[in-house]
């Protein structure tokens, strides 16, 4: 699988088959992402999730993408870092159910953002490894699935999630006994990342 790492508009990404929104519990217009997808996407898409509402945490819906050039919305909740329990968990959570809901559709590319980096509170590095980690697994729950670009809102996000995904594929290399020449082996993270 291919992965994408670049600074972009979550919302113009027409060469995608999906995009993904880091959706708040009441699935509804809110700030950042979950506000530019349901403005983008028009109307239609919170009336369309109503009946879904509330979303639990880690779960994820699928909808269609409505205005937006995308034909499908892959909406998962993360935890927010302060004041949900386990919050690492629950992220590990939204991404699987964003894989499966991939997979269960047939998507074989999706633009996603740095889930739970804005409302949420979550540390960028540390949401970049556990992204990270999760794109790494793709092949297990979504093999189907070709590509992935993550759409960050500036250079320096960019420079931290190819740093985290160095680390897993570091990580991954050493742990396969099969290093490449440019890689040093190091202890894993505990929170790991991935393959490009």
């Amino acid at each position: 699988m291919k992965i994408e790492i670049v600074v972009g508009n979550i919302v113009k990404q027409p060469d995608m088959e999906a995009v993904v929104n880091s959706a708040n519990a009441n699935l509804r217009l809110g700030s950042g992402v979950a506000g530019a997808i349901h403005m983008a996407a028009g109307p239609k898409l919170e009336e369309y999730c109503k009946p879904f509402a509330p979303l639990a945490l880690g779960a994820g819906l699928i909808t269609p993408g409505f205005q937006l050039a995308n034909p499908w919305i892959i909406h998962v909740r993360s935890a927010h870092y302060i004041n949900n329990d386990e919050p690492e968990k629950y992220m590990q959570m939204a991404l699987e159910s964003m894989l499966r809901l991939a997979n269960d559709h047939d998507i074989r590319s999706l633009a996603m953002p740095a889930i739970g980096t804005g409302m949420f509170k979550f540390p960028a590095m540390l949401a970049a490894r556990i992204i990270c980690q999760s794109l790494y697994r793709a092949d297990e729950l979504a093999p189907f699935l070709q590509t992935v670009r993550i759409c960050l809102t500036n250079a320096d996000m960019v420079q931290l999630f190819e740093s985290a995904n160095a680390e897993v594929q570091t990580a991954h290399a050493c742990a396969t006994g099969l290093p490449s020449s440019s890689s040093t082996c190091v202890p894993a993270h505990p929170a790991g990342c991935v393959r490009a």
